[in-house]
């Protein structure tokens, strides 16, 4: 079993941890901008941060193609400024993964720095704490549980994700093809052998992380 299924599973938690990360310093920042700053066209950036959690994958993954694809405005700038080609790449595969994760990060974070109580936060300020020293020592600790939730969240979605993925980085094995689209790969070919493993792993470790997700979101009990 270790032979058919390491390289897709190993792909898919290297594919998911960096979109994760990725999603941890972008999708915070963005979620901790709208949730305290007040500007023009605030509700409709959020709305377009939000699309990827209700747009069709494929769709996603067709603009992700139109996007940096080799005749795609942002493929053909990194293609002549760095030499470097997303299509068929697990780096790809990371792009469609984020984009696609992006709102699971994002939201919970927003609604984590809105549940924040501004008089902590302005106590903090009255004892002599700068901006950044309030964010790290009291904004964030009060936030944590509800960003980490996103974030687990966001990585079981990742390690599943196929229709993007797919389209972007295509089903080349040992490097691009992840576990998903290694499922399809397989019950395609007749191998339910195969097909059962892999789904019986992919599902073992989603609901291991929706568990620990459930933990988190749990209310605290004080004693």
């Amino acid at each position: 079993m270790l032979n058919n299924v390491w390289p897709a599973l190993s792909l898919s938690l290297k594919v998911a941890f960096c979109a994760t990360l990725l999603n941890l310093l972008l999708g915070v920042a963005v979620g901790f901008v709208l949730a305290r700053r007040r500007f023009i066209g605030r509700d409709l950036l959020d709305t377009l941060l939000t699309l990827p959690m209700v747009m069709p994958p494929t769709v996603l993954g067709y603009y992700l193609l139109v996007l940096f694809g080799r005749h795609g405005v942002l493929g053909q700038s990194l293609q002549q400024w760095f030499g470097v080609s997303l299509i068929f790449t697990w780096q790809g595969a990371v792009l469609a993964a984020m984009v696609v994760t992006f709102p699971l990060v994002f939201k919970p974070a927003r609604a984590a720095f809105e549940g924040v109580n501004p008089q902590l936060e302005q106590a903090a300020r009255v004892l002599g704490l700068p901006e950044r020293a309030v964010f790290w020592r009291v904004t964030l600790p009060l936030a944590w549980r509800g960003i980490l939730a996103g974030l687990l969240l966001a990585f079981a979605r990742a390690l599943g994700e196929f229709g993007a993925t797919l389209m972007i980085a295509g089903s080349i094995p040992g490097q691009t093809q992840t576990l998903s689209i290694a499922v399809y790969e397989a019950v395609q070919a007749g191998n339910d052998v195969l097909a059962n493993q892999l789904v019986l792993l992919i599902s073992a470790v989603c609901a291991t992380i929706l568990w620990l997700t459930n933990r988190l979101a749990k209310p605290r009990q004080h004693t």
